[in-house]
């Protein structure tokens, strides 16, 4: 089929965007809006009170000004989901803080002015007294005896505990090991930097008492029930929520946050729209943030370097409050940890502590990468330790074929997957053979080369159902509406195509409308790598039926029978003749009633799938700088079936460039002492760039899914759980061979790579 599944059609909807004429919140503005900025806490732990709001509240412009008096009977902001077996106590988190507040950001009061700068001006005018109270930075010092407490009714800092598999054969198989490697691993804290910042545009219709909300979200009927119905405490028919264009996600925008609430409230007081977008360092300072594991790994082995047993201990830093989904980001990174080894035994525990610092949840990835990661650097190492390949000693630990389905002591099922042979053919790509002479060549140069490998494996695909329905316009077009939301990935054009094969219509013919809760009836929109194999397998559904019902109304328009019918080209035809109906005339037949015109449905995961791959780098570091340069990067991956290589490519390049960004420079920085984010804007927190980045070399190999009718498995995150891994294996590889460094914690900053080399050089550490 010429436009359907497995075609590498350019994505259609990049035309507008290209030429700047796409549609983002900051981009629309209603007549008469007003513009908000959030009040935030200049303290990582300070009680305050509001001396005075009178003067700042007289200035010209000012339409509003909310204090937590102003929205005290709001609900407090949601942590939606829990860790299953805990019994989660949930500090509370008010839509603005009441007389403490908890991190720096955290939100004071709201203002809202006919201008930008008139409410600036009303928010310094503001005055509060602040009163400083002790505040601790970092998992480790949280837990330590003697910290700070962030909440008086958590001893110890301890939002949660949790634990996998078994402790006492976990034990047992370190008890007869003849080896054990253990590593300690920092997954450092990361700020996601999408294009468009968050926004939102809220309106009240006082007639209906009705609000609408315009936001950049990855769902917004998630956005519409939790800040309707759990903040708002409002019915679900009275909140409209729409999303336009969205420059990016990763999981930060799937939550809901207190700008919504604020917004609506403040639209509904003035009886105006009410418009407040985040600039870069509100950003920084109000979006949750993601990572920050400080993991403890041990691998117990036996004497011919098999895996008997895997141990390990994550504190995960929860931040001041638990988002919307924070729970569950360091559980279900867990549950990966076995990776794609077959290893008996395994314990693994999980501790989340408070501390003074913008809440973390899912960031790409959700738990998987941080998963990935460990599993990963500890394998190498116990290579290194045993003095075998890392290659050769995968080879003898990787789940075969013939063990599929797989249970992993931590409960994960794998439906499907080719390990060794994956990670052969990226061998082969890479010219792994070969890498020996580069290195000898490059030493020659003065650089030291690497080479780093990472076999990982994912959980993604679950969520769900997101209704799709699809119908026939009187124009001959076809109509979907669909719950899930793009923000980037090109849905529009992998609907299409899935459209394509049941209807045979051009992609053009399509038209997506997504991101509205009053036209789509259900969606959980886009996170956790679900949009194809849910809303995918959705849309094959609805497309199947309405091929039936199409079918059944052209047999009676041209006297044959359903099933000599076939569709081609925008039409349906007797198969063999030129006898055919277009489907414009289709939808004039009198037999086409809207419901014979139009089929939904909503497929429902019934289980996760398990994309799966092999990342090889190879890098150079110049011994008088440190810095590290990518000269070859491949990736070999288990999508299930491939609906668009382009799309699938594209998403695997850009995950991969997350994670080599962590890998190589990225880094969320709090001073202990102050509580201050040093790292609160682009000035201060890397960023890859292009120049930064190699020529990706990627293919797939291909194992269908066997848990949705598509056979498609997840590929959104798959890029960023993989490259962290194999970026500081090569890192590390280098520096092993010239030096014997075994060790680097991520970001692998030309700072850090030249004092590890400079230290192994002097025999004593020169810097930290």
């Amino acid at each position: 089929m010429k436009f359907g599944v497995g075609q590498a059609l350019t994505r259609k909807e990049d035309d507008p965007l290209i030429r700047g004429a796409g549609h983002y919140v900051a981009d629309l503005a209603p007549a008469d809006v007003g513009h908000a900025v959030v009040v935030r806490s200049p303290h990582a732990h300070a009680c305050f009170s509001i001396a005075d709001v009178r003067r700042a509240r007289d200035m010209p412009g000012i339409r509003a000004i909310l204090t937590f008096e102003d929205i005290a009977d709001l609900g407090l902001m949601p942590c939606v989901v829990g860790v299953p077996g805990q019994k989660m106590i949930v500090p509370p988190c008010p839509v603005l803080a009441h007389d403490e507040v908890f991190h720096v950001g955290d939100a004071v009061a709201f203002v809202v002015a006919d201008t930008l700068d008139q409410a600036r001006d009303a928010a310094e005018a503001i005055a509060i007294e602040w009163e400083p109270r002790p505040h601790v930075i970092g998992a480790e010092a949280a837990f330590a005896e003697g910290a700070p407490l962030v909440w008086p009714d958590r001893p110890g800092n301890l939002a949660f505990e949790v634990t996998f598999g078994e402790s006492d054969d976990t034990k047992a198989a370190f008890a007869s090991a003849a080896h054990v490697t253990t590593l300690k691993l920092v997954n450092q804290r990361l700020v996601t930097n999408y294009l468009d910042t968050r926004g939102v545009i809220a309106e009240h219709d006082a007639a209906r008492d009705h609000y609408t909300l315009t936001l950049g979200s990855q769902g917004s009927h998630a956005i519409r029930d939790i800040i309707g119905k759990q903040v708002l405490k409002i019915a679900p028919d009275k909140m409209r929520v729409i999303t336009p264009d969205v420059g990016g996600g990763f999981g930060t925008k799937l939550f809901a946050y207190r700008e919504y609430a604020l917004a609506a409230v403040a639209a509904k007081k003035t009886g105006k729209p009410v418009k407040w977008i985040a600039d870069r360092t509100e950003h920084f300072l109000g979006d949750t943030q993601g990572r920050d594991n400080i993991t403890t790994a041990r691998l117990a082995l036996d004497s011919g370097g098999r895996f008997l047993a895997l141990d390990v201990d994550t504190i995960a830093d929860m931040g001041a409050y638990l988002s919307t989904y924070a729970p569950y980001i360091p559980y279900i990174g867990a549950a990966m940890l076995p990776g794609v080894y077959d290893i008996p035994a395994c314990f693994i525990r999980v501790r989340a502590a408070y501390t003074n610092t913008v809440p973390v949840d899912a960031y790409r990835g959700a738990g998987r990468p941080e998963a990935s990661y460990v599993i990963e650097r500890l394998v190498d190492a116990a290579a290194r330790q045993i003095s075998v390949a890392p290659d050769e000693l995968r080879r003898r630990n990787f789940i075969r074929p013939d063990q599929m389905p797989y249970r992993t002591p931590t409960g994960k099922t794998y439906d499907t997957g080719e390990f060794a042979e994956q990670m052969l053919r990226a061998q082969d790509v890479a010219g792994w053979g070969g890498f020996e002479g580069r290195a000898a060549a490059a030493r020659e140069h003065g650089r030291l080369r690497g080479i780093g490998i990472a076999t990982y494996i994912e959980a993604c695909g679950g969520n769900g159902p997101d209704t799709a329905t699809i119908s026939l316009e009187k124009d001959g077009r076809i109509k979907l509406h669909v719950g899930t939301q793009t923000t980037g990935q090109g849905h529009d054009t992998a609907y299409s195509q899935i459209i394509a094969d049941h209807l045979s219509v051009p992609p053009e013919s399509v038209r997506m409308l997504q991101g509205d809760t009053a036209q789509i009836a259900t969606g959980t929109g886009t996170g956790g790598s679900s949009s194809i194999p849910a809303g995918g397998n959705s849309v094959a559904m609805a497309a199947t039926q309405l091929a039936d019902q199409l079918k059944d109304i052209a047999a009676d328009a041209l006297e044959a029978s359903p099933r000599d019918l076939e569709f081609a080209d925008g039409m349906l035809r007797v198969a063999g003749t030129d006898r055919a109906i277009s489907f414009a005339d289709l939808a004039a037949h009198p037999k086409a009633t809207p419901d014979k015109l139009r089929a939904a449905d909503a497929f429902t995961p019934t289980a996760p799938t398990y994309p799966n791959g092999t990342h090889i780098a190879e890098i150079e570091v110049d011994e008088g700088t440190g810095h590290t340069t990518l000269v070859n990067y491949v990736v070999i991956d288990d999508f299930g079936v491939s609906l668009n290589p382009l799309l699938i490519e594209g998403q695997v390049h850009g995950g991969a460039v997350q994670g080599i960004g962590q890998a190589l420079m990225e880094n969320t920085v709090y001073d202990s002492d102050s509580g201050q984010l040093l790292t609160a804007s682009l000035m201060d927190y890397a960023l890859p760039r292009a120049a930064d980045m190699p020529s990706f070399v990627f293919e797939t190999r291909n194992v269908p899914c066997k848990v949705n009718p598509l056979g498609v498995k997840g590929a959104g995150e798959a890029g960023a759980i993989g490259s962290c891994p194999a970026v500081i294996n090569a890192i590390i590889d280098a520096l092993w061979r010239a030096y014997g460094i075994d060790r680097i914690d991520m970001p692998a900053t030309p700072e850090r790579v030249w004092c590890a080399i400079d230290s192994a050089k002097r025999g004593k550490i020169t810097c930290s």
